[in-house]
């Protein structure tokens, strides 16, 4: 099978387990496919967990799930190096659950600051600094981090610059009425032993590597990389572009901002058999990519305006280059 067909098949497969969440499927496999990390927000029972195992289950790779609370320490996260009284070498290196292919960094904000960026090294670099000493991670790498909307009191929110670690942010909803009973008698063929999640096939590792190598051949033509670029820039300098919310906007995305949306933009045309950019690609993903980079002032805030609303008034106003 061509990389294509077999993440048709890693999408099928998942889909058979996780019902009513098509958009969460697909931003996952996205963000796999983008080499990135992802941002999961959603209130609790909507198959977060459930979608990531059933990742590692139906793909070749290996899975660490990290339960962030308030007394976890960042050597529970990266590792440490213990004492071996009898050993050649007196401190030997033992790694932690980052050393693994998927994680999931499950309620990332009930964990204080110095847990949170413990994940920024093996995120952004690829690697984890212990005492010194520099550890690799896994080839095929990706953190998938979540969060509740509600229950906020106690919590640690994520700062600014760590959110921008993140390729995407997606926030899932309920599902509808069809899915939920489709849920619901999921579960029961599940408890009965009628159903299992186990894979009939397991993809391997390399067709994501090869699907990356098809995805870095994607056409952006002149025109889309400046209607990218003219997007992020609304974002800074929305007076510029006449949108009415200047004072809404206390700053805009990073240029990490525009690599995200050009990377994300690419896979995207790439999972419609397609080997070229539109706008209506760039359009799809925007908010996964935006609505954690722009912050909104406190007068945004007390009106309730949203960064979705922001991005839709972006996308309605920026023309798109013919």
């Amino acid at each position: 099978m061509t990389p294509f067909e077999s993440i048709t098949v890693l999408k099928e497969q998942m889909s058979q387990s996780i019902i009513g969440q098509e958009t969460l499927i697909n931003r996952i496999i996205l963000t796999l496919l983008a080499d990135g990390n992802m941002l999961l927000e959603s209130v609790p029972g909507l198959a977060k967990t459930r979608a990531i195992k059933s990742l590692a289950n139906n793909l070749d790779c290996g899975l660490s799930r990290i339960q962030f609370t308030p007394d976890l320490l960042p050597s529970d996260v990266t590792g440490t190096e213990i004492y071996l009284p009898d050993g050649k070498e007196k401190f030997v290196f033992q790694n932690g659950p980052i050393f693994s292919n998927l994680i999931l960094a499950d309620e990332i904000n009930r964990a204080p600051a110095k847990v949170q960026s413990s994940l920024l090294e093996a995120m952004e670099e690829r690697q984890v600094t212990v005492a010194g000493k520099t550890y690799q991670m896994e080839k095929l790498f990706m953190v998938m981090a979540t969060q509740n909307p509600i229950e906020q009191e106690g919590t640690y929110p994520l700062p600014e610059a760590q959110m921008d670690r993140f390729l995407v942010h997606t926030i899932i909803d309920y599902p509808n009425d069809d899915a939920e009973l489709a849920i619901m008698r999921l579960n029961k063929a599940e408890a009965s032993e009628e159903k299992s999640m186990a894979p009939t096939n397991t993809i391997a590792q390399q067709v994501i590597f090869d699907a990356r190598k098809e995805i870095a051949k994607i056409k952006v033509t002149e025109n889309i990389e400046k209607y990218i670029v003219s997007l992020i820039s609304a974002t800074r300098y929305p007076e510029k572009f006449d949108l009415g919310f200047a004072k809404l906007i206390e700053f805009g995305s990073s240029p990490r901002g525009t690599i995200a949306l050009d990377r994300c933009s690419r896979v995207h045309a790439w999972m419609q058999n397609r080997d070229f950019v539109t706008p209506d690609d760039v359009q799809e993903v925007i908010k996964d990519v935006l609505r954690h980079r722009i912050a909104l002032s406190y007068k945004a805030r007390a009106e309730g305006i949203t960064t979705n609303s922001i991005i839709d008034k972006l996308i309605q106003v920026v023309a798109v280059i013919a």
